[in-house]
Order: C-alpha cells, then structure tokens, then sequence
C-alpha cells in the first residue's frame, strides 16, 4: 500500500473506527491518518492525527480535509431525530464538497448499511443484491442510510468523484453476539426478546442463559445477516485502493446469513445452552456477497461457528465494561 495515503476517519472512535486505524497503523506502509472526532478522541501518534469538532460544522469538515486523499467514512446516528439530519445530510454534503475540489483527493468509502435496504422487514424471495431497491423500515436510522448513499452517488454523477459504499449488516466483536441473544436487561441491540415473551418467562430465560431461536413470519427459523469488525476491516483495507471498487457498491457480510436454528442447535451441542422458540413478525433476508468475493477478492472469515466461538469464549478485561445502550 502507498504510505503517502492520509485518510480520514469519521466516527473514529466507535467499534469499526478503532479496529480499522489499528489495522491500518499496524501496517508500517498504511500512510497516516486524521481522526475526526467530537465526544470522545484517541490518543495522538506519529501517523495518527487528531481534529475535534461537529461533523454538521463546515469549517471543521475543511479542516478535517485538508490535504487528504482518501475518507472512511462511519460517522452515523441511530434512532436520535435531533442528531440525524446534521450528521447523514449536512456532514456527509460539507465533506463531500470539500472532497470533490482537493486536488490530492482519491477516493471517498462509505460504510453503509442494511437498514436502508429493509433490513428483515420485509419479505424476500430470493438473495438480495447491490441492484436492489432502496427499501427504509419505519424510523430515521433507516432513511439516513438511504440518504447517505443517495448522495453519494449523486456526487460520483454531478463531479465523477471516486467513491464506494461497502453496505454491512450488524457489525459484531468481542461479546456482542452472545448479548445481543440475551432475555435480560444486559441484551444488546433488539428485537428486545424480554418484551416479546411474559415478564416471568425471560426472567426465567435469562437465569437458564437460554438463546431465542427467532422465528419469522411464517413460524420458521429467522436467517438474519451479520459482519465482524474483523472481515469489514479487511474490506475497507481492500476497497481503499482497488480499481474495481470505483463508484460501487458492496454488501459486506457472512457468506450465508446466520440461522437462528443452526445457531441454537450448535450452542445446545458445543456448550449445553438451551434455547427458546420466539415468534416474530420478521423475514429472513440473506445478502448476497457475491460481488465482493467477484470483484475485490474479499472473503468473509467468519461463518456461524466461528462468530459464535469468538463471542462466547469472549472474556472482557476489567476496564473494558459492556456498553449496552443501543438505541435502535
């Protein structure tokens, strides 16, 4: 990789963020990297800089981007309607027309979402692909992906500006998975399953340590699609610099959606966990990532096992506690 590279990093210090500038700093030809950060910074290095302020500030998005060429951008809110439109409209335009005029500019990576293609809201009845409708559920999370690419792709028409959307799923690491599979208040993430079954049959749940096996719509094992920050990481670091990632779009996930029932039946035979049925009004979706593996030579590392062995056998050190608000 050319270590001339200064990359700009929104939303640097959430989970994606961090483990990508570690991947990258660990890489002695990585090139530098600024961290746009607001609430929380990292720690300045060498090869890592640090510009404070608001994404939705104009004169911060100019700073942030002076003399850069490449952007990785993560900075995004969940369901905060006060926040959103400030972060996924007014941010994302400051950056990109700052980004349109550099002449050091290469190229600006999106990381996308699920959401804004229905997420498992609505029914399927085959793999979804990149030529796919945009589809929000209910909610401002959902449209703000959509928003995002949009204008995105607005500006590679409009300015022929070098971009790529690497479209993930749920992004897990360390224990998520196993938290977010929880009937007690110390889930992560939802559906909230201690509010889909009576009060004193999650509490009963969570003591057993039981999983739910979500079921969709139509009663059977709901297939749902996840990432690790490990495998995202490796397609962002792919996708930086590759000729084929030019003003396109990638669904960046496991090669096959997590099964509900494969899950439970694996956690029953490896660990002795139990498992309880829960319906829902939800649809299996499976994203297709074909092209990814076509076109970048990306691969996922992590299948079923392997994202449910790291989650499980994962032990938090004593100052790395469990963040579990999640709203959205």
């Amino acid at each position: 990789m050319p270590d001339d590279r200064l990359i700009l990093v929104t939303g640097a210090t959430g989970k994606v963020g961090r483990h990508f500038i570690g991947r990258l700093l660990a890489d002695p030809d990585g090139g530098r990297v600024r961290a746009l950060c607001h609430n929380r910074v990292l720690d300045e290095s060498a090869r890592l800089e640090v510009v404070r302020g608001s994404i939705a500030d104009r004169e911060v998005a100019r700073r942030a981007m002076t003399g850069v060429s490449h952007v990785v951008h993560l900075a995004t809110c969940k369901e905060t309607p006060e926040d959103v439109m400030d972060v996924t409209v007014r941010g994302l335009f400051w950056l990109l027309e700052e980004a349109r005029t550099a002449p050091s500019f290469s190229r600006f990576l999106l990381i996308g979402g699920d959401a804004g293609i229905g997420h498992f809201f609505y029914r399927r009845e085959a793999p979804v692909t990149e030529d796919g409708p945009f589809m929000a559920y209910p909610g401002c999370y959902a449209l703000s992906k959509v928003l995002e690419e949009v204008m995105l792709e607005q500006f590679g028409i409009q300015y022929d500006l070098d971009h790529c959307c690497l479209r993930a799923p749920w992004i897990m690491e360390k224990d998520d998975l196993r938290f977010a599979h929880s009937f007690g208040a110390d889930q992560f993430g939802g559906p909230l399953y201690r509010e889909m079954v009576p009060a004193d049959e999650a509490a009963r749940h969570a003591a057993a340590g039981a999983v739910p096996i979500l079921l969709d719509a139509d009663g059977a094992p709901l297939k749902r699609n996840f990432v690790h920050v490990d495998d995202l990481a490796s397609a962002i670091l792919v996708a930086l610099d590759h000729p084929a990632a030019r003003r396109q779009t990638f669904h960046v996930c496991m090669d096959e959606p997590l099964d509900y029932g494969a899950m439970a039946a694996y956690l029953a035979e490896s660990r002795g966990v139990p498992s309880v049925p829960v319906a829902s009004p939800f649809h299996s979706v499976w994203l297709d990532n074909a092209k990814a593996r076509l076109r970048l030579g990306w691969r996922p590392a992590y299948d079923l096992k392997r994202m449910v062995d790291s989650a499980w056998d994962h032990v938090r050190a004593a100052g790395d506690p469990r963040r579990v608000w999640y709203p959205g």
